[in-house]
This record gives structure tokens, C-alpha cells and sequence, in this order.
């Protein structure tokens, strides 16, 4: 009788629960920053942590994810956003910085991930040079379970800034630089100057 009235649990323990962060903004308002902090914290806390950049940005460092203010953690550099699925390995967080410049696929990357129970970070430019939206980075934010919206400081006249303005007339979509071809610029500050290059 007791043997019938017992009813085995589903779950023998909680099973683990992942999740995507986005952190985005203009350039110079701190993203990699933000994201070196949460990698740090995870690190103390002994996480294993993956941290993965797009090959293409080399501007610091071909292999270190590097902020504006020169803190660096050292990072897989991947052609591929496929390839973060192969090297995540036993990772418990899977941080990702540019993502802006990855392809498409990252979307499904970062959700296969969070489905295998990790903790995953990214973070990039929301908008381009020209103030559209930027890549996969739209599609990130919208299946993610936090966004953080970071700004600079607009340039011209000091105001909340999230805008990254180009300083030369070269169209390409993707233009890797510094402050020498980008500075940050407010929404008012960034249509006056993109309505003089016209």
C-alpha cells in the first residue's frame, strides 16, 4: 500500500537554469567595460568562464578583449559564431564582445547555449554609423532575459550620447576604429552632423 501512495519526484534536483544578458550601447559608453566586470565577478565566484571576440577586431589586441580604458581578459578569437557552440566546452558563463560583428547565427548560438544551462553575455553596438539598427544585435535583445542599455557622452555638447558618429565619409557598413574615425554624439548632435555630410 505505502509502495503505491509513493509518487517519484520528477526531479531528483533543480535542473540548471540558463539565461542571456545583452549589454548595448554607442561606442565609448563602456559596453566591454561592463562586460569585463561581469566576467571578473564570475571568475571570483570560480565560474568557469569561455569569453569569445569576433577575429576581425584587432584594434588592442588580436586575442584580448580590451576596453577603452585598457582592462583586458584574454579571449578565443572565432571567425564564427558557430564555433562558440563548439568551444563553450563545460563553460558555466559564455561571454561574447562585438557581437555586432558577428554573423546571424549568433542569435541561435546564444540560445542553444542558454538552453544548456549557461549564463551567457553579450554585448555590442546597438546601431551603426548611420543609426540603424546594428546586425543580429536587434534580435539579441529581443530574446534575452536582461538588456542593458549603456551611454557615453555626446562629444559636442555633453548630453547622454548613443550614437556612434563617423567622422569621414567612408560607407562601409563595418569600419573598425577608435576615436580618430568615430565619436560618440547625442541624438540632436549626431543628425546635425549626419545632415553637413550629405
Amino acid at each position: 500500500m505505502i509502495d503505491q501512495l509513493f509518487i517519484e519526484p520528477r526531479y531528483h534536483h533543480q535542473p540548471k537554469k540558463g539565461w542571456i544578458e545583452v549589454i548595448c550601447g554607442s561606442m565609448f559608453s563602456g559596453k566591454t567595460e561592463e562586460l569585463i566586470r561581469r566576467v571578473t565577478r564570475a571568475k571570483i565566484a570560480n565560474q568557469k568562464v569561455e569569453l569569445f571576440k569576433p577575429n576581425v577586431d584587432v584594434r588592442y589586441d588580436e586575442t584580448k578583449v580590451v576596453s577603452h580604458n585598457e582592462n583586458a581578459l584574454q579571449a578565443n578569437a572565432v571567425s564564427s559564431s558557430l564555433n562558440i557552440l563548439l568551444m563553450a566546452n563545460d563553460a558555466q558563463v559564455v561571454a561574447i564582445d562585438e557581437a555586432q560583428f558577428f554573423d546571424d547565427e549568433l542569435v541561435y548560438v546564444a540560445e542553444k547555449l542558454a538552453e544548456q544551462g549557461k549564463r551567457v553575455i553579450i554585448a555590442g553596438l546597438d546601431l551603426d554609423y548611420l543609426g540603424k539598427p546594428f546586425g543580429c544585435m536587434p534580435n539579441l535583445m529581443a530574446v534575452a532575459e536582461y538588456v542593458s542599455k549603456v551611454h557615453a557622452i555626446c562629444m559636442i555638447c555633453g548630453d547622454l550620447a548613443n550614437h556612434s558618429y563617423r567622422k569621414n565619409n567612408h560607407d562601409a557598413l563595418i569600419m573598425i576604429g577608435e576615436n580618430e574615425t568615430y565619436e560618440a554624439r547625442c541624438r540632436h548632435c549626431f543628425n546635425q552632423g549626419m545632415a553637413i555630410q550629405k
